[in-house]
């Protein structure tokens, strides 16, 4: 798969954490990517097995996206929500757009069982590197 390096805008300032994940300037858990989307573990999650869907053009706010950007990160969270729920045992797969932690669009995915996974004030988990990597390769087997 080509990289893609995004062209940010000087107005906006220095790249975000997701774009630095995008480039491959520091290590992200990657479950899923194509040329216009990404999907990685969120590092400090909710419950297991909690993913970002990032576009990689670096947009700060969800409603700034234009209509066809949107509605293709709609349709690729939806692929990988699939995926998600095949991986990890849970009810349903819960979706947020919280937008102020990182000024960057993204959609949070969260495997629930009960309203409180996604509850975003509780303490997050601490997952250690070996098991985040195996929860990835989990989903990303459950994508194909």
């Amino acid at each position: 798969m080509k990289y893609l390096t995004l062209q940010r805008n000087p107005a906006i300032g220095m790249a975000s954490i997701f774009t630095k994940i995008i480039n491959r300037e520091i290590p992200g858990y990657i479950v899923a990517e194509d040329d216009r989307f990404i999907a990685f573990l969120d590092v400090m999650p909710l419950v297991e097995g909690h993913t970002l869907i990032v576009p990689k053009t670096e947009v700060d706010y969800i409603f700034d996206l234009d209509e066809t950007t949107l509605a293709e990160l709609i349709l690729f969270a939806k692929k990988v929500a699939v995926g998600l729920k095949k991986a990890i045992p849970c009810k349903r797969i819960g979706v947020a757009v919280i937008g102020l932690e990182v000024p960057h669009t993204h959609i949070h995915l969260v495997p629930m069982n009960t309203m409180g996974d996604i509850n975003f004030t509780k303490p997050k988990l601490s997952v250690e590197a070996g098991q985040m990597k195996a929860i990835a390769e989990k989903i990303k087997a459950a994508l194909g």
